[in-house]
C-alpha cells in the first residue's frame, strides 16, 4: 500500500493505544486531561463528535509554532513516514523529529501500517489559522513525484507562473473565469488553462480551482514555508547582579505582606460594602490606595490577591449589610512567618483566574470594571502567568530583561509558544510580569531563586529561598520634635500595628515616617489606651527620648478625652465644664441631635447612642461612654470576620486528585482491553443456574472472569472481576475497572466467561 494511499488501514488508533505501556498512556492522559473526563450519559453520535472536536482544540491550543507546523506538514503530505515528513518542514531536523514525537504522544498523529497520519478531525480544527501555518492544501491522492512537478513548472509561461504564485499567496484557491476546465496542454490558450491542463490547479465544484499540496511545496522549494518555523524569538536581556535581584524582590515581597496585613486589619473594623452587582466601589478602592500609599492599580492588585488567597470574602455586618470582611484564615495567616505569608499570597495569585489589570478600564459596553467583581476573571489568566514565569526562568542567572525591550521580547516569545491564543493573551502576559514584580516574585527584571521556585510551583521552597533575603525587622523608631517618628527599617508586626494605631503614615521608602496628630492619638484612646500606656509604649520603642512637644500633645488629648460622658436616657451627656456643655448644646450644628440641658452639667439627647457619639466627635468633643455605676467605659470596635471559602483544598490536593483520576482512567482502559481480548466470536447468554455455577468455579479457582452486567439504566456492559463470595443472590467481587471491591446482583448478570 502506498504511504500516501487512502486505503483504510487494518490497524486503528485504538489498537496502537492498547499497545502502549502504562507509563506512556498515563503521560498522554496527563498532557490531555480532557481525555480523562468521564463521557456524558448521552452517548449519541452528535455528543461524541462535539467532545472529540473540543478535545482536539484543547490539544492544539497547547502546541507551539513548530509543532503546529509539523502537524500542518503532515496534513499537506498525507499519510507518510518520518523520513518523508522531516525534510518538508523548514526547521532543524532534530527539533522537527522531537516535535513529531510529541504529536504522537498527544495522539494528534499516529502510526498506521502505511505510515504516520494525522488524527481525524485535526484538519477541520486547523482551518482558519492563516499566518500561523503554511496554508497549503493536502496533496493529491496519487501525487506526481517532485521531479515531475518541477518539470511541469518549467514548461509554464511567465504569466502562468505569476498566476500560480498569486494563487499560492492568496489561500491556494481561485476561480476559472472563462478558462476551460477540460483542455490539453497543447490547446491551452490562457495562463489559467496552462495550469489546469497540467493539473497544477485542480478544478472543484462550480468554477473553483485549488492548488494541490505537492505543487505548493514545489513553489516553496520543497518545504511548507519559505521562512524557518523553529526560530524562537530571543529575549532581550542585560547583565545585573543576582544579589541585587534577590534583594529587590525580597523588599517588594515584604512590602506586599505588610500592606495586605494593614489593609485587612483596617477592613476588620471598618469594612467596605459589597456593591449590589458585586465587587468593590471605586471610592472604597481609592480609600485603600490612600491608606496604603499606593496607586489605584496597586490597590486593586492587593485586594484581588487577598481574595484569591482566601483572606477576604463576602460577609455581613451586625446590621445585616453585605461587606468585604477578612476571613478566619486571616488570623492564622497573620501569625505565620513573613516568608510563609508571602508564599500564601503568591500561591493564590498564581492559580487565580482573576484579572486585576483590568480594574478601572471599561468593557465593550462602556461599563467600568470594579475590583472584586465576579465577572473579572478569565480561564487564560493562570496560563498567562505560568507561561510568563516559565519564560523568565529560562533567563540565565546574572541576566535580567532589558529595560524597554525586555517585556516585548517575552510577549513575542509567548506568542511563539502559544500561537493559537487570542490577542488578549499578550496583554495578560504583560500584566503578569508587572504583577510578579509588585508581589516580589521577580526583582529588577529577573527571577531570583525564590521566583524560580514559584515558576516550578514549589511554594514551600520559594518561601525558604526568600527568607534569607527579607529585610530584617526592627523593633524601634526615632521620635523627633516635629511630632514624627522615623522607622529606620521594616518594623516588627506587633510594633507596626500599635504604631499604626497611634500615628498616621506620612511617607514610605527606605525609612517609614509616622506623624502624631490629635486624631491619631484619639484612635488609641478610643481603643482603650490610657495616657500612661501611650507614654510607656513610646518610651519602649524609641531610641531617642520622647520629645516634649509629643508629651504635651498626649497630655492635651488625654485631658480633653472623656470630658463629656455619654449615657443612656435615650442618651444623656454629663460634663464638669458647664460652659463647654452649654456651648455644645447651643451649637447650631447640634440641632439635629435634640440636645437639652437638664442641669448645668447634664444634658439629654433624643438621638440614639450609636448616632450621638460620632456626631459629637465631629463637633470637636471627645466623649466617652459612662457605665451604669458612673465609671468610664472605653471599648474598641469589634473585629469582624467572614466565613472562609468552603472546600478550600490544601496545596497539592488538586494535582493529587488529577493524578488519581488519570490512573483510574488508565486502569479502566486496561480492564476494557482484557474484556475485549477474551470476547468470543459469538457471545451466548448464560442461564442463571449456569452463571452461578461459573461464578462458584471462579471463586474456587481464584480466576478472573468477564461478566455481562445490566446496570440501573438498563444498559448492558462488561466488567472484568475477581469473584470472591456468593451470598443471598449477591456477588462480591474485585472490579478491575473501578479498582475496588463491589457487589453485583446475580439476576442482572447475563454472561460469564473466563478472562
Amino acid at each position: 500500500m502506498s504511504s500516501r494511499g487512502r486505503v483504510t488501514p487494518a490497524r486503528t488508533l485504538a489498537d496502537q493505544l492498547r499497545s502502549w505501556p502504562d507509563e506512556r498512556l498515563v503521560a498522554l492522559l496527563r498532557a490531555r486531561p480532557d481525555l480523562a473526563t468521564p463521557a456524558p450519559q448521552d452517548s449519541s453520535q452528535l455528543a461524541s463528535r462535539a467532545a472529540t472536536r473540543s478535545s482536539i482544540h484543547r490539544a492544539l491550543d497547547g502546541l507551539d509554532r513548530l509543532e503546529l507546523s509539523v502537524l500542518d506538514a503532515l496534513l499537506v503530505a498525507g499519510q507518510t513516514t518520518s523520513e518523508g515528513l522531516v525534510p518538508i518542514v523548514h526547521a532543524d531536523p532534530a527539533r522537527t523529529s522531537a516535535a513529531l514525537e510529541r504529536l504522537l504522544d498527544l495522539a494528534l498523529a499516529w502510526e498506521a501500517p502505511g505510515g504516520i497520519r494525522a488524527l481525524s478531525g485535526v484538519a477541520d480544527a486547523m482551518r482558519g489559522m492563516a499566518g500561523i501555518v503554511s496554508g497549503l492544501r493536502p496533496s493529491s491522492p496519487e501525487p506526481p513525484s517532485p521531479g515531475r512537478v518541477a518539470a511541469l513548472l518549467d514548461e509554464l509561461s511567465p504569466a502562468a507562473t505569476a498566476l500560480l504564485r498569486h494563487v499560492d499567496a492568496h489561500g491556494g484557491e481561485g476561480t476559472t473565469g472563462s478558462a476551460r476546465r477540460t483542455v490539453s496542454p497543447d490547446q491551452a490558450a490562457s495562463p489559467a488553462e496552462e495550469l489546469i491542463s497540467r493539473r497544477l490547479l485542480v478544478p472543484r465544484e462550480g468554477d473553483t480551482v485549488v492548488l494541490p499540496g505537492e505543487v505548493g511545496l514545489a513553489l516553496r522549494g520543497g518545504r511548507t514555508t519559505t521562512e524557518p518555523v523553529d526560530d524562537v524569538p530571543a529575549l532581550a536581556t542585560a547583565s545585573r547582579d543576582p544579589h541585587l535581584v534577590a534583594r529587590t524582590a525580597a523588599g517588594a515581597a515584604f512590602d506586599v505582606v505588610r500592606r495586605t496585613e494593614l489593609l485587612l486589619d483596617h477592613w476588620g473594623v471598618q469594612p467596605p460594602s459589597v456593591l449590589r452587582s458585586g465587587g468593590l466601589a471605586v471610592r472604597d478602592l481609592k480609600a485603600v490606595a490612600r491608606e496604603l500609599h499606593v496607586d489605584d492599580a496597586g490597590a486593586a492588585l492587593l485586594v484581588e490577591v487577598a481574595l484569591s488567597a482566601g483572606l477576604i470574602a463576602e460577609g455581613t455586618e451586625p446590621d445585616g449589610t453585605a461587606a468585604w470582611l477578612p476571613t478566619e484564615e486571616f488570623d492564622v495567616w497573620s501569625g505565620r512567618p513573613t516568608a510563609e505569608r508571602w508564599a500564601r499570597l503568591v500561591g493564590g495569585w498564581l492559580s487565580s483566574s482573576r484579572m486585576p489589570s483590568l480594574v478601572g478600564s471599561r468593557d465593550q459596553a462602556g461599563k467600568a470594571w470594579n475590583a472584586l467583581a465576579p465577572e473579572l476573571s478569565s480561564g487564560l489568566a493562570e496560563e498567562a502567568r505560568r507561561l510568563a514565569l516559565r519564560v523568565l526562568a529560562d533567563v540565565p542567572e546574572g541576566e535580567v530583561l532589558a529595560v524597554g525591550t525586555g517585556v516585548a521580547s517575552v510577549v513575542a516569545h509567548v506568542e511563539w509558544l502559544r500561537p493559537r491564543r487570542p490577542a488578549i493573551f499578550a496583554d495578560l502576559v504583560t500584566a503578569a510580569l508587572d504583577e510578579a514584580a509588585a508581589l516580589g516574585v521577580s526583582g529588577a527584571g529577573g527571577l531570583p531563586e525564590s521566583g524560580r521556585r514559584v515558576a516550578e510551583d514549589d511554594l514551600p521552597g520559594a518561601a525558604k529561598a526568600i527568607d534569607a533575603h527579607l529585610p530584617q525587622a526592627v523593633d524601634h523608631v526615632l521620635l523627633q520634635a516635629d511630632l514624627t517618628a522615623v522607622a529606620p527599617g521594616p518594623l516588627e508586626t506587633e510594633v507596626a500595628r500599635r504604631l499604626h494605631l497611634l500615628a498616621d503614615v506620612e511617607s514610605r521608602g527606605g525609612a517609614t515616617v509616622y506623624r502624631f496628630t490629635p486624631g491619631s492619638l484619639r484612635r488609641g484612646f478610643d481603643a482603650g489606651w490610657s495616657a500612661l500606656e501611650v507614654r510607656d509604649f513610646l518610651t519602649s520603642v524609641s531610641q531617642t527620648p520622647v520629645p516634649q512637644p509629643l508629651e504635651f500633645l498626649v497630655d492635651d488629648v488625654a485631658r480633653t478625652f472623656g470630658t463629656v460622658r455619654v449615657g443612656h436616657a435615650e442618651a444623656f451627656l454629663r460634663a464638669d465644664d458647664e460652659a463647654a456643655l452649654a456651648a455644645l448644646v447651643h451649637d447650631p450644628r447640634s440641632r439635629t441631635l435634640g440636645l437639652r440641658l437638664l442641669a448645668p452639667t447634664v444634658a439629654i439627647s433624643t438621638s440614639p447612642l450609636d448616632v450621638l457619639l460620632p456626631r459629637l466627635r465631629e463637633l470637636g468633643a471627645a466623649p466617652v461612654v459612662e457605665a451604669a455605676d458612673g465609671t468610664v467605659r472605653v471599648s474598641r470596635p469589634d473585629l469582624l470576620r467572614a466565613r472562609g471559602r468552603r472546600g478550600r483544598r490544601p496545596a497539592g490536593a488538586v494535582s493529587a486528585r488529577q493524578a488519581a483520576q488519570v490512573r483510574a482512567v488508565a486502569t479502566a482502559i486496561r480492564a476494557g482491553d482484557r474484556a475485549e481480548s477474551s470476547r468470543p466470536a459469538s457471545a451466548e447468554a448464560t442461564t442463571p443456574s449456569g452463571a452461578l455455577a461459573a461464578l462458584r468455579d471462579a471463586i474456587e479457582a481464584g480466576a478472573t472472569v468477564v461478566i455481562g452486567y445490566v446496570d440501573n439504566h438498563g444498559a448492558t456492559g462488561e466488567r472484568v472481576v475477581d469473584p470472591r463470595r456468593l451470598d443471598g443472590g449477591r456477588l462480591s467481587a474485585f472490579d478491575h475497572r473501578a479498582d475496588v471491591v463491589r457487589e453485583f446482583a446475580v439476576h442482572r448478570i447475563t454472561t460469564v466467561r473466563k478472562a
